[in-house]
């Protein structure tokens, strides 16, 4: 199996902090992380990228008259960011245009988002509006980098977003790539599959079990990227609980493996990287017909 595995299950534990301006004390939030992608059993190439970034503010101080003060200081506060995308197109372009996405929103988080801010009111709404902008900034940087070269004209990509700080958690979306939630052993799927079977199963057309056979089942109907600029960003706002699970991963997963399965496996592997190799190995065991990836973020709350 060709895969890309974090080297080890990252477990990151949160202090709580004093209740400042009389705003409550935020929990103390244990993450645990792992992703893991592989070809399968059909595709020649990947072009699935996935990332998972810890955010932590720091400041060093250079010269002071204090003794010992110099230094650097690390915040208490940590924020984390997880992307699954799954790129479409002929050639290397589907691959191309994953990578540049996934690179187009790790530079706008680090540059632009203002993670860091309590989430209570206008700044929550600030968030919101941020999340989209990186969705729409990481669209445009995909059709400028297919603008220049004939071969990647029209490459796009899905892309599922995960942004959490604290016990606060927001999804964005485009394309057919998934966020599910694990919660008291139930699995949730918290995204929707932007695809034209998912317009038809809406419209009453067809039935979602008719949906799962059809044979326009994979044409997407909202990427980042493609033949022309503009992207929805469907988000949605949550709080995880203790001993939540958090899953992205692209369709590689989800149209060869059921729910039921996936639900047992995030069940039966509390380890992160054994559940995301759990998960791509039953993807593998029944042909493995698509590039699979999968993230796997654990919660524990106190």
């Amino acid at each position: 199996m060709s895969s890309l595995e974090s080297p080890s299950t990252q477990s990151i534990e949160v202090p709580g902090a004093e209740s400042v301006s009389g705003r409550e004390a935020p929990p103390t939030v244990r993450v645990e992380f792992a992703g893991m992608t592989d070809k399968g059993k059909v595709r020649s190439k990947n072009e699935d990228h996935f990332m998972v970034a810890r955010m932590a503010k720091s400041m060093t101080v250079c010269a002071t008259s204090l003794p010992d003060a110099e230094g650097t200081r690390l915040s208490e506060q940590e924020g984390y960011l997880m992307i699954v995308a799954d790129g479409m197109g002929g050639a290397a372009a589907g691959e191309r245009a994953s990578a540049v996405a996934v690179q187009s929103v790790e530079r706008y988080v680090l540059d632009t988002l203002k993670w860091f801010l309590h989430l209570e009111g206008r700044e929550e709404h600030a968030l919101f509006a941020q999340l989209r902008q990186g969705l729409e900034r990481a669209d445009r940087d995909v059709i400028e980098r297919a603008s220049v070269d004939p071969k990647l004209h029209g490459m796009g990509t899905t892309m599922t977003i995960a942004y959490s700080v604290g016990s606060d958690l927001f999804i964005v979306h485009a394309g057919d790539s998934r966020a599910y939630l694990f919660h008291d052993g139930e699995l949730e799927q918290l995204t929707s599959d932007h695809t034209l079977v998912q317009v038809l199963v809406q419209g009453g057309a067809i039935t979602p079990e008719d949906a799962k056979r059809h044979r326009n089942r994979n044409i997407v109907t909202n990427v980042v990227g493609g033949p022309r600029e503009g992207v929805f960003a469907e988000i949605h706002k949550l709080k995880v609980a203790d001993g939540d699970v958090l899953l992205l991963c692209s369709d590689g997963l989800t149209e060869p493996v059921a729910d039921d399965v996936i639900a047992a496996i995030l069940a039966g592997n509390e380890r992160p990287e054994e559940a995301c190799a759990r998960l791509i190995e039953q993807a593998n065991e029944r042909g493995g017909p698509d590039n699979v990836t999968a993230v796997v973020v654990r919660y524990q709350i106190r």
